[in-house]
């Protein structure tokens, strides 16, 4: 990274930083209504090459992405401004400068093998690493869990993703072997140890290769009628309605669609506790029930699942998994499978055969390794 950078820009970088996509275990499309969630960091990273300016340039530039470096002015960002990818990073700057950090400019060479589109938070890893590096480089006094709010604030108000903090928060502060226990209320975590292998397991991530847009209206779509919902319910965020109210809380509602997605948020936080629960009891097989059911929540009540993913959970499930479900926005992207080690090539090839008789691409796999969060490199 860095000999790239000094060939783009003519000189060296002041550092190099690298922020891991993550995957959910359990707790969908809670987040956004302060409930709880349960991710981990994946051993996929985005990578940034980064050295400060003091003229209010920010320059741009992703190795991945065809195309030149993108010039900007610090004090010039807009909100919305339709900058392609690079608002994703440029959006960190706004947000730092937003909230009263000097940040006068900067050269940013960026790299990631987070898979995009797959619902695995590539977005938030190039938020994030670019939040560090910023953070380091211009000594700014922010904690892990502040880095993480202030990339929140860069999708949701500069990119224009009204998205939860899960992902922000996985980027930043996940530790390696654990899962993430995040209340979404007051971003209190905790570390849950995760440690498969020695249970003889697996935790397959499963690329659809189908991709994804949240920007596209429909994770808003959802947002609202969660809101709404609440609203119905006279509560601030669905996390006030306890799991035991709801199936009176849902005669209250005004429509199914609205029923649908109180259901299923109110559920999966109850989801969420039990696997902590099952994690903290060393039960780890009887998680895989909880994935399964997971899914059936968010294919059925919120609607959020598709063709391709319905079909690695009911392939890999038939093949002998132990559950599986979709993780992230849905519409395409990932799910995960949990699996004995000694079914995992079982399941790898059923997987294979019923995505070629679909006439599907073959989806890409690879294994859920709990990994390290946000860090320096050099």
């Amino acid at each position: 990274m860095s000999s790239a950078f000094r060939e783009l820009y003519g000189y060296e970088p002041e550092g190099v930083w690298a922020a891991p996509g993550r995957v959910n275990l359990i707790g969908e499309y809670t987040d956004f209504n302060e409930g709880f969630v349960m991710p981990l960091a994946l051993p996929h990273t985005a990578v940034a090459a980064v050295a400060r300016r003091t003229d209010g340039v920010l320059r741009i530039h992703s190795a991945d992405i065809e195309g030149p470096v993108v010039e900007l002015r610090a004090d010039e960002l807009e909100p919305l401004s339709g900058a392609g990818w690079a608002a994703y990073p440029a959006g960190v700057v706004w947000a730092l400068r937003e909230a009263g950090y000097a940040v006068p400019g900067a050269d940013l060479h960026l790299t990631s093998t987070v898979p995009t589109g797959a619902g695995l938070s590539s977005s938030a890893a190039l938020e994030v690493v670019t939040a560090l590096a910023l953070r380091d480089l211009y000594e700014l006094p922010l904690s892990m869990p502040q880095l993480a709010a202030l990339a929140q604030r860069a999708e949701n108000a500069f990119v224009g993703v009204p998205c939860g903090i899960m992902d922000q928060t996985a980027s930043a502060c996940c530790t390696e072997g654990h899962v993430l226990h995040l209340d979404a209320r007051d971003v209190t975590t905790r570390h849950i140890p995760f440690d498969l292998p020695a249970q003889g397991l697996r935790l397959l991530v499963v690329d659809t290769r189908v991709k994804h847009a949240l920007g596209d209206g429909a994770y808003a779509q959802r947002r609202a009628g969660c809101e709404q919902g609440a609203r119905e319910l006279g509560v601030r965020t669905l996390r006030e309605l306890p799991y035991a109210r709801l199936p009176d809380a849902l005669g209250e509602l005004s429509s199914e669609t609205v029923r649908g997605y109180v259901r299923h948020v109110v559920s999966d936080n109850e989801r969420v506790a039990r696997v902590a629960g099952l994690l903290a009891a060393g039960d780890v097989r009887a998680v895989g029930a909880v994935l399964t059911e997971g899914h059936g929540s968010l294919r059925d009540d919120l609607r959020v699942s598709c063709a391709e993913l319905d079909l690695v959970v009911d392939t890999a499930v038939a093949a002998g998994a132990l559950g599986a479900r979709m993780t992230g926005g849905g519409f395409g992207g990932s799910a995960i499978v949990l699996a004995e080690e000694a079914a995992l090539d079982a399941v790898s090839k059923a997987l294979a055969v019923a995505f070629e008789r679909a006439s599907l691409t073959a989806p890409r796999l690879f294994e859920a390794v709990p990994s390290r969060g946000a860090h320096r490199l050099s």
